[in-house]
């Protein structure tokens, strides 16, 4: 088996091996098998054989099952950071400003103090990797049916019980026990190499990986590309308006609008996120915001009123809000999917109250999977849940009545 060892590979050398991925290496029919989710994906994308992956130094430590103080060899220094006495850092990405102490790891953990400098253990390891149509992120307003080029990592800032991709976000590179060596000049090269404009981070927190997001934008934006990202929006105000300058679209998920959920079915915060939102928004970067309905969990109506008021008085009415249906998934598989009546009890309080652009997600088929005009009321971009069938939108008008449709149309 292939391990990563800090002392064989010196950080030069190592991050070399990380950006241009050369050499061959060697793993089990077990680490196979766990890697099998990004290897049909890699192999599609020809990025490599199903030797590819690398196998994640596991030595097992029964005081550390989760990998908070692992041997990830360390490469890039985190940006957003402030060193204490004792060397400990206090992490300044995101609303925790988690104190690490020395060889530990933050609450995503991704992030690790060693001998006071806080370092980000997930940069150029990407453990998914998978090119998507955009309306899967979603994004319905920008550049509709093309592909995005996406990147997940371990690691997450929440801890969300509904979380879909729970066996990425719950766990540390450790646990998963292997990435993709990819570095920022490569995964750009990727993009361009297949025609694909946009790079998206996705899968799970980008907050958690800031630095590899951060580093492949800048290049990205560089050399013509799109830099899109979809986040749980509890990034802090200046780590944010940074990565901003290098992003032209946001999804955010607005998980709830109690602080009581966020508290119950996340552990974040509701007032972190608002912020984020009104940051993305004033710095003129193309937002869209996700909804997940979860029965008895944040469907109620009057939550769904308040929210839709609040995006409307500090968003404006144009923001995009995508209601999606829940299913049952990590902790939370006790409730059902959501009733089909739910969200559009949902959608008719949103539009009640003014929004112009709000669709049903997660229900194939369904009418208001599509985009109508707010103006003369037709069908400007017709769907099949991720597949774009119709697109009546040009130069950035209805083609029916020319009423400006806000978004990215082109390129």
């Amino acid at each position: 088996m292939y391990r990563l060892n800090p002392h064989r590979l010196n950080r030069t050398s190592f991050n070399s091996v990380m950006e241009e991925s050369t050499y061959k290496k060697k793993i089990s029919r077990r680490t196979f098998i766990k890697g099998s989710m990004i290897t049909s994906t890699l192999l599609a994308l020809g990025l490599g054989s199903s030797e590819s992956a690398f196998s994640v130094n596991s030595k097992k430590n029964n005081n550390d099952p989760e990998g908070k103080t692992g041997a990830t060899p360390l490469i890039r220094e985190a940006m957003f950071y402030k060193k204490l006495s004792h060397d400990r850092v206090e992490c300044e990405v995101c609303f925790r400003r988690c104190i690490i102490h020395e060889g530990e790891r933050g609450e995503c953990k991704n992030k690790q103090n060693s001998g006071g400098k806080l370092y980000n253990v997930v940069w150029s390891r990407p453990s998914s990797i998978a090119i998507d149509p955009i309306e899967k992120e979603p994004q319905l307003h920008m550049l509709p049916g093309t592909y995005i080029l996406c990147f997940g990592t371990a690691g997450c800032n929440f801890r969300c019980r509904f979380c879909q991709n729970w066996q990425l976000s719950q766990q540390s590179i450790e646990a998963i026990g292997y990435f993709y060596p990819l570095g920022p000049t490569a995964a750009v090269s990727e993009a361009k190499k297949r025609l694909i404009p946009t790079l998206s981070f996705t899968y799970n927190e980008p907050t958690s990986f800031y630095e590899y997001v951060y580093d492949i934008a800048k290049i990205a934006k560089s050399q013509g590309l799109n830099i899109l990202w979809h986040s749980n929006g509890a990034m802090n105000p200046t780590p944010l308006k940074e990565l901003l300058k290098y992003t032209d679209a946001v999804t955010i998920d607005l998980k709830g609008f109690t602080e009581k959920f966020y508290k119950h079915y996340s552990q974040g915060e509701l007032e972190a996120v608002l912020q984020t939102l009104k940051i993305v928004k004033n710095q003129g970067v193309w937002l869209e915001i996700v909804n997940l309905v979860i029965p008895t969990a944040n469907d109620d109506p009057q939550d769904v009123l308040n929210m839709c008021e609040w995006i409307k008085d500090n968003l404006g009415d144009e923001v995009p809000l995508h209601f999606s249906r829940f299913f049952p998934a990590y902790r939370l598989t006790k409730l059902p999917p959501t009733p089909i009546e739910t969200l559009e009890r949902c959608y008719n309080i949103a539009k009640d109250k003014g929004l112009h652009f709000v669709t049903i997600g997660n229900v194939p088929g369904h009418i208001y999977n599509s985009t109508f005009c707010p103006e003369c009321g037709k069908l400007i971009i017709k769907r099949m849940h991720f597949q774009v069938m119709e697109n009546k939108i040009v130069d950035g008008h209805c083609s029916f009545c020319s009423h400006p449709i806000p978004g990215i149309w082109k390129t």
